[in-house]
């Protein structure tokens, strides 16, 4: 478990000293997080870093951001996804077929599966996905944007303190050099 918190804390560190404001960094996140919402897994990178260019966001933070779904978590969040669009669309099909049709999707991962799931399905998920990124994108961007401005603030305080640490310990050895010379 240290691993995963010590490469964690690794890429958060590469994340707040990349040279660009926070507002570029939020950028990229929320059109990770978009194409992580939207776009099944293993063609959002396709999309997010070019879209990141176009649209002058973090490369690294769109990379980042497509993996809210991934192997773990689209057992969770393509069904409710699907569930969800399908809801607002109408539909009446059960979590449990959902949930069956994108377990053969997920382990064959070719687009004859994904093509096999029938239309209706597929429009689910991508409603459910538009859905679920008009609620995410937005705190994501809001949420990084902070966070970035806030550690960046935080590291620029803990430098000013060592500064002045050191400006009062010099300070004090010239009083003292002062002191010895009279």
């Amino acid at each position: 478990m240290s691993w995963i918190r010590r490469h964690w804390k690794r890429l958060l560190v590469r994340i707040l000293r990349e040279k660009a404001p926070p507002a570029f960094i939020a950028r990229g996140w929320a059109i990770g997080m978009f194409y992580g919402c939207t776009i099944p897994f293993g063609f959002q990178l396709l999309l997010s870093i070019p879209t990141a260019l176009i649209l002058r966001g973090s490369k690294l933070g769109a990379t980042v951001g497509t993996l809210v779904t991934n192997h773990f978590t689209i057992f969770v969040i393509y069904p409710v996804q699907c569930w969800l669009g399908n809801r607002l669309l109408g539909g009446n099909l059960s979590y449990g077929h959902i949930v069956a049709a994108l377990k053969e999707v997920v382990q064959e991962q070719s687009w004859e599966s994904v093509l096999q799931l029938g239309g209706e399905l597929l429009e689910a998920f991508f409603l459910g996905g538009f859905v679920l990124a008009a609620v995410c994108v937005p705190i994501t961007y809001f949420a990084v944007l902070r966070f970035v401005r806030f550690s960046r603030a935080r590291r620029e305080a803990r430098i000013a303190r060592r500064r002045a640490r050191r400006m009062a310990c010099r300070e004090h050895k010239e009083a003292k050099v002062e002191r010895r010379k009279k």
